[in-house]
């Protein structure tokens, strides 16, 4: 990384070593373990002060790690390229592709955080079904861990050079040189920052003030405040598949709005810890 007129010239390899040739190894990949992993510690004190056992929690954070992959690939085939993936369900679920009717290794080319945020969200509503676990409980405590795992795929994104920002339009700003000499917005890393800021957020409330709310208000917060943040960081980013150039909101918008309304709604209703039942 460099300097160059004002702007910041971002030339990171996104492959961090190459094991015989064949075993990538690549940044984006340690950055969305390591952040499911750190999110999860975090959430994990919260679930043994509440007296959950470790198996209880080693059963959830299970559930939560196949649903966020699963949730995010098929979000990103069903979203954002449902023509493609539909003709070829087998690349939606498994790192392949075919070229020239061969069978090759292409690794999981394309996830989406809407699809991984139902995935979960559907993972949590199983986990308490059969544990006869608080629903709105444990989503309170994922909410906060979740906020940080954000920001490191994000900081995955950025590694490998994707989901740029549009082009400020003068000298400053960070210049990808794997995509072009333009110098752009840095979309991932003004989203990492802002899930940065919303995850200490939370964990202040949910270390100091979790008691003057309902259980699910910091989940419906964490929904409204991330997605929020989501929508209008997408202004500063280009469209990530053709279609989204005609539309006056691109489908990360798009689908962030009804999270948003989720979140307002669930903070509403669960305000005040006597309105839980």
């Amino acid at each position: 990384m460099s300097h160059i007129f004002g702007a910041i010239v971002w030339d990171v390899d996104p492959e961090l070593i190459n094991l015989f040739g064949k075993l990538s190894i690549r940044w984006y990949g340690l950055m969305f373990a390591g952040g499911l992993i750190l999110g999860f510690q975090v959430a994990k004190r919260f679930f043994i002060a509440d007296g959950y056992t470790l198996k209880e929690i080693d059963k959830l954070a299970m559930y939560i790690f196949i649903a966020t992959i699963v949730g995010a690939r098929l979000g990103h085939c069903l979203f954002y390229e449902p023509g493609y993936y539909l003709s070829r369900p087998l690349e939606m679920l498994l790192p392949i592709g075919f070229e020239n009717g061969s069978m090759v290794f292409k690794g999981y080319q394309g996830l989406a955080s809407h699809g991984g945020i139902l995935g979960v969200f559907l993972s949590i509503a199983l986990f308490c079904w059969q544990s006869k676990k608080s629903f709105f409980g444990v989503l309170d405590k994922v909410a906060v861990g979740g906020s940080l795992t954000g920001v490191f795929i994000r900081l995955g994104n950025l590694m490998n050079s994707e989901i740029i920002g549009k082009a400020t339009g003068s000298d400053a700003g960070v210049i990808f040189k794997r995509v072009d000499d333009i110098p752009r917005h840095p979309g991932q890393f003004y989203e990492s920052m802002s899930y940065l800021i919303i995850f200490f957020i939370l964990f202040y409330l949910y270390k100091k003030k979790k008691d003057k709310f309902g259980k699910g208000f910091l989940f419906g917060l964490f929904f409204a405040l991330l997605f929020t943040a989501r929508f209008i960081i997408e202004f500063f980013k280009i469209n990530q598949v053709g279609f989204e150039d005609g539309l006056t909101f691109n489908m990360g918008q798009l689908l962030s709005i009804p999270f948003i309304i989720g979140g307002i709604i669930v903070m509403v209703w669960k305000r005040k810890p006597e309105l839980n039942s």
